[in-house]
């Protein structure tokens, strides 16, 4: 099997319960991992996210990881508890208190070895371990904390394999602790080195997209948490299913990341529709694409338009041709050629699955590198500065055995960061003023005079 992931999931807030939720449905696996469906398809690589047990009950590959048992304890108890080995979940007892520190120097360090055990359970069961999927936020103490110290650890025991993080970034909007910008940075600051793709799913966009396009007053964490699995589930469409064109995870790094540090990418999914306008909407693959390249479906809070696009994957699911998608695409960069780099030729990859999501009958996952996504790290840096100048709450950090020059290091890695991306627009720039000059320079005299 060429296919094989592992899904480490190290989750504060449960969006990959609702992404195995969504995946159950597309794969036809019920509640109590039977077999259910209708098409031999939904079978053919099932065993890239489950596991085949007794009795043709498929388990989910995943490792369910929390420092408090609360987590733990909701899950089992809801209607998917049941799905998961009992050996997936591994807890501790006293939780991080929001602590980056003690998630990644005392609390997280003490759990690790029996998080490891289950990693190389799993790991050894697969025919061909293609990578290692971390999905966690970044604002609260475990999944910022532990989760980088386990991706660093994997990375020291698979140096070969790919590692991937669907990380959640904080946002004031739906803020639950004063120090989330901390935990951010310090989280960034790890995965600048030990994550080989992170997409970041930004609360700020969630919650623009439930508040004005799909016009819900009160998004609920519920209703976040379904937009991030949308999304996770477009992104593994290529590995989960056959497609007229395939992306497997090593394929995606190799387009997606030109230089190594800039692996971080800004997802997108179409279509979104508020609940009672979707019966005036026509899905087509125009209208996929012009959705998909459109600020507002963006799940990184962050202007596409205000930067310049390095690489785009486009996953599009439903019965459509490749012919119309590749002119649509074309038609969109031919449109808007300010917005890509000129210097990275057919930076936008396409991938074509034949099986579309539940309850649509087309859909369009997007992916782009875009260097605009400086922009959120703007925000989180400038919010941990704004803190750190004061010293503010640092004494929670050190008082954990954490030295105060790892603060230092990591706001100085990030603005390292956002000057990388500034450069790489900002090259894109000079280059046009300079084709610019040579074009008027080759005009004849006589033209310069009309």
């Amino acid at each position: 099997m060429g296919d094989l992931l592992i899904t480490v999931e190290k989750l504060m807030c449960p969006d990959s319960i609702s992404f195995w939720e969504v995946i159950g449905e597309e794969h036809g696996i019920n509640l109590e991992g039977s077999y259910g469906g209708d098409s031999a398809l939904q079978l053919e690589r099932i065993s890239v996210y489950y596991n085949e047990a007794h009795g043709k009950k498929y388990v989910p590959r995943a490792v369910l990881v929390d420092l408090e048992p609360g987590t733990m304890d909701s899950i089992r108890s809801s209607k998917l508890g049941a799905l998961f080995q009992p050996d997936s979940f591994v807890h501790g007892t006293s939780g991080a208190g929001n602590n980056w520190a003690k998630g990644h120097y005392t609390e997280g360090a003490e759990l690790l070895e029996s998080v490891l055990d289950v990693v190389r359970h799993e790991s050894e069961s697969c025919d061909c371990l293609q990578g290692f999927q971390v999905v966690h936020s970044l604002g609260g103490g475990t999944g910022s904390g532990m989760g980088t110290l386990l991706m660093n650890k994997i990375r020291e025991e698979y140096p070969d394999r790919i590692m991937n993080s669907f990380s959640v970034m904080p946002s004031p909007k739906v803020s639950d602790t004063v120090v989330e910008p901390y935990n951010a940075v310090l989280s960034l600051h790890q995965l600048l080195e030990n994550a080989d793709a992170c997409f970041c799913i930004d609360n700020e966009a969630l919650y623009d997209i439930c508040f004005r396009t799909l016009k819900l007053t009160t998004p609920s964490y519920v209703d976040l948490n379904h937009l991030v699995s949308l999304t996770m589930s477009g992104i593994t469409t290529s590995l989960r299913f056959p497609g007229q064109l395939n992306a497997d995870l090593r394929k995606l790094a190799v387009n997606m990341v030109p230089f190594p540090r800039l692996h971080f990418f800004m997802p997108g999914f179409a279509p979104l529709t508020a609940q009672g306008s979707q019966q005036y909407r026509a899905l087509s693959v125009a209208e996929l694409t012009q959705q998909m390249f459109d600020a507002r479906n963006i799940m990184a809070a962050c202007d596409p338009r205000h930067g310049r696009y390095l690489t785009v994957a486009c996953i599009f699911r439903g019965q459509m041709s490749t012919k119309e998608v590749d002119e649509q695409l074309l038609a969109v960069q031919t449109r808007n050629s300010s917005c890509f780099v000129e210097w990275i030729p057919n930076n936008v990859k396409v991938a074509v699955c034949d099986i579309p999501p539940r309850g649509l009958n087309m859909a369009a996952t997007f992916i782009g590198n875009n260097t605009a996504i400086q922009e959120l790290f703007t925000r989180v840096s400038e919010h941990f500065s704004a803190m750190f100048k004061r010293k503010a709450f640092v004494h929670w950090y050190t008082g954990e055995g954490m030295d105060i020059g790892e603060f230092v290091e990591a706001e100085g890695n990030i603005h390292d960061l956002i000057s990388e991306y500034q450069q790489f627009q900002d090259v894109q720039v000079v280059l046009e003023e300079n084709e610019e000059a040579v074009g008027e320079a080759e005009m004849e005299p006589g033209d310069k005079e009309h």
